[in-house]
Parts: C-alpha cells; structure tokens; sequence
C-alpha cells in the first residue's frame, strides 16, 4: 500500500480475471483515422505487461474523444493494434462493452491474456454529460449497468487513469464499491510524484503556465501561490495575455477581442485578484510576438499592437532562462505560445529546452505541453512526464480526486487476503 492506495504488490493476480481501467485517450486524425500520438498508450503497458506476465486475466477498459463535443468520439480498435506491436503480444478486441458478447468472450480468457473492450463513452452513463448533470455518488455509480453486468465476472479492479482521475464516472470509481481494487503503475507514479511537488518540492520551486486552458491555469495558480507551494510563476501564452491585460496593460484589440469570443474576459478578473495579492511571485513577459508578413516582436511597454499576441519574445525567453538555472524543482503546463507553428513556437521551443539542460527537478503535464516535448525529441530530457491534464490540475488545486478517494476506501473496505 502506498499513499493509502493498494498497489499491485498487495495481489496475487495469477488466474484473476482484473478489470483495468487506463487512459489511452489519443489525438487522432479526422481525416485518416490514425492516431497521432500514442504517449499515454506506452505508459499504460508497464501496468498491463505486468499483469498479463504474471498470470492476470486482463480486461482493458478505456475511453476516447471528448464527448461534449463529439471530437474523436470514435473505436479503439487501431489502439488495441498499437498497444499489440508494442507489448509484443496479442491484445485482443471486442467491439462490445457490457453485453452479451463482450462478458462471454471474457469468460474465456485464459491466464495471460489480454482483451480491450470497446470504446466506454459509446455507453450514455459514461460520458460527461451524465456525470455532470446526475453527479452521482460513487454508490450510484456501482448500480451503472456497466459495472453491474462487468463487476460480477472479476476479482480485481486496478485503475491506471491518473489522467482521467478527476471524473466521477462509473469505469472510474463504481468498481471500487464492489471489490478490492489497486493502483496501476503508472498512476502509483503519478500520485507518488505530485504529492511530493505539493509536500516536499526541493527549492526553488518555479511553475511555468501557459497553453489555451487557463481556467485550470488560474485554478492551479492561486492554489500554489496561496499555499506556498509555487517561488514564482513564469506566464505565457492566453494566460500571459489576460494577466497583462489584468495588469492595465492595453494589449490589443486583436486580443482582446480573442479572449471575448472565446468567452475568457472573466478570468481577467481572477487574474487581477492573483497579482494584487501575488503580484512579486508573478513573472508577466517582457516582450511578445505576433505574426504580420513573418514574425515581429513587440515589447510590453510598446502595447497596443493591431495583431493577435501568439508567443513571447526573446527578452522573455532571456528572463525566463535565467530563472530557470536556479531553480530545483520546476514545473510546466501549457505552451508559451502556438507551437506548432514555425512563426510561434520560439517561446515554447527556447524555454522546453532550458527545462531540458537544467540541473532541477523537471515534471510537464498536459496534452499540448507532451505534444511539444515530443517535437523537440526532448522526453529523455525531462525528469518526469505526466499523462494527465485535468487531473493533473485539479491534483495541485487541492482537491481530493474521485479515483483517489474511491481507491482509498476500497483499500478500508475490502481487507487484503491474498498478498504476492
């Protein structure tokens, strides 16, 4: 047990039939189907390639696309192929959830073997929509239909979705009502690493904020500046814009008009609120750039500029290098600009690779943030990786997460009898 949370040390899964549930959640190609980054799949298979090595009956179950939009709401058929030449074994798939055929075919699993099921959000009581409008308790969750008719033919379950650790969704936290359940590896990990960033960081601590979701950027900001967490913050992207912006500075109508349409002008407020009390922790940019015929960099005190602010200029970057070389424990979320543009990505580009040659503790989280480690080739470079976005936010905004919580009153409810 770690953390108050069953690992997979606590069971002996040999001949177990483990529902597991992991975060393989992936960007996709609207066009051709295929994934385009397959991140969180390779750092799910350590869970699974232990469980299938050690004689479990695996059950895979997993989500795709984000349903309020339908955006990549599709199956998980090509991820049971990319998760098959990966492990070097056969993943199996049925293109059923709950009924008939998929708790037949796994009845026959045999020890070893590893079978995904289709993609969960194809069930209503699983997308978000449903969880936000019923919320639910973790007891009405384990009435779903889907853990009710799964539940029954397992004897574990094991979580390995850190990243989808802040849902309240059945897959996630109805299982634990019922039985014994544990940790994967990967979110041990993860749990492991962030409780020892929000308790013990080695100082100082610098977090680097930026990327398009700053309502999670705000939330964590004023969460680890209160608590003393965070020595300073280093802004970028939207979240630089709106916090120069709440500083009295006139950044543009290009801009401004931005964050109206996209319904942002509220955070302004929030952000004002964060520098009138956290103002001397609060690093804003020097300069920024935009982009006329090629990129043009403006300084701050040369605003208001008649294009759209997409990225921070090399003033900042020198700024932001230098803190970045004293600090023992740094930590990212978000891009600092429109990386996947040439024009836009020096901010992003220049301060990834800081991270990369400091000596100090480095930890990146978030989707766009992973997206561009992988551009620059520089996973190898930074201390940890984390898979999750939303959970990850919220984990540093205080809150107790609902997999955890769950996951820790299975561990009291459901007394180990079998340990390896």
């Amino acid at each position: 047990m770690k953390l108050g949370v069953n690992t997979l040390d606590d069971f002996d899964v040999k001949g177990q039939t483990v529902m597991c549930r992991v975060d393989i959640n992936s960007p996709i190609n609207r066009e051709t189907g295929e994934l385009k980054d397959i991140t969180r799949i390779k750092y799910c298979l350590p869970t699974i390639a232990e469980l299938s090595g050690r004689g479990a009956r695996t059950v895979l179950m997993a989500h795709q696309g984000g349903d309020l939009e339908y955006k990549n709401f599709t199956s998980l058929i090509k991820h049971a192929g990319t998760m098959e030449n990966l492990l070097g074994r056969p993943v199996l798939f049925i293109d059923d959830i709950c009924g008939p055929a998929a708790r037949n075919r796994i009845r026959q699993l045999k020890d070893g073997e590893v079978l995904l099921l289709e993609n969960v959000r194809y069930m209503a009581e699983e997308m978000t929509l449903f969880e936000t409008k019923l919320n639910l308790s973790p007891v009405d969750q384990s009435k779903t239909v889907v853990v009710q008719k799964l539940a029954p033919l397992a004897d574990l379950y094991v979580c390995d979705a850190f990243a989808a650790a802040h849902r309240s969704q059945p897959t996630l936290v109805g299982f634990e009502e019922l039985m014994p359940s544990a940790m994967g590896r990967l979110f041990e990990k993860e749990l492991s690493v962030l409780t020892g960033i929000v308790q013990n960081p080695d100082r100082p601590c610098l977090f680097i904020l930026g990327g398009a979701k700053i309502q999670d950027a705000f939330m964590m900001m004023s969460t680890v500046l209160e608590n003393g967490v965070a020595d300073g913050v280093l802004t970028g992207g939207l979240v630089a814009n709106i916090m120069l912006k709440a500083g009295g500075t006139r950044i543009g109508r290009p801009s401004e008009e931005f964050l109206l349409k996209n319904n942002l002008s509220g955070c302004i407020e929030v952000a004002a609120g964060i520098l009138d009390r956290f103002g001397s922790r609060v690093v804003l940019p020097k300069d920024l750039a935009y982009i006329d015929v090629g990129r043009t960099e403006v300084k701050v005190e040369d605003l208001p500029c008649n294009h759209l602010l997409v990225d921070v200029g090399q003033e900042t970057v020198k700024d932001y290098f230098s803190r970045i070389e004293k600090a023992k424990t740094i930590f990212i979320n978000g891009p600092l600009g429109i990386f996947e543009k040439t024009e836009s990505e020096y901010g992003t580009k220049m301060i990834w690779n800081a991270i990369a040659l400091s000596k100090g503790f480095s930890v990146i989280g978030g989707g766009d943030s992973i997206s561009a480690v992988n551009k620059y080739q520089l996973a190898d470079r930074f201390s940890y990786i984390c898979t999750a976005g939303g959970g990850l936010v919220r984990f540093l905004s205080g809150e107790e997460l609902p997999v955890v919580k769950a996951l820790r009153k299975s561990a009291g409810k459901f007394p180990l009898t079998s340990v390896s």
